[in-house]
């Protein structure tokens, strides 16, 4: 019988791929949110509430916000399971962290769809 023992954040391809994946998600929207943005006027807050009520812009961040806590969680994730060792610590921290992430995505949700 063989005995598996787990340690460390070795999830191979999968949270690589979702790190890569995730991470282009964000530069794309930062990208295309500078060039979207009005060139040298001043930002207003009407102005800002006005970009961001087009429903493009919304859905966009919607996917942004989604990528930047996939992001967060597999990263910090995998740096909780390298380095720390006790385990009811790690499952603590990862309780925390994990619903720290869901409250800010639950946040963005309601503020976009205000």
């Amino acid at each position: 019988m063989v005995k598996r023992i787990v340690v460390g954040a070795h999830y191979g391809l999968r949270d690589w791929l979702a790190q890569r994946i995730s991470g282009v998600l964000i530069a794309v929207y930062v990208f295309a949110i500078l060039v979207a943005l009005p060139g040298g006027r001043p930002l207003t807050y009407a102005a800002w509430r006005g970009f961001f009520e087009q429903g493009w812009v919304r859905v966009s961040t919607l996917v942004f916000a989604a990528s930047l806590a996939w992001h967060m969680w597999v990263g910090i994730r995998d740096i909780l399971m390298d380095y720390v060792q006790p385990v009811g610590l790690r499952l603590a921290l990862h309780t925390v962290v994990l619903l720290t992430i869901l409250a800010y995505l639950a946040w963005a949700i309601h503020i976009l769809w205000r």
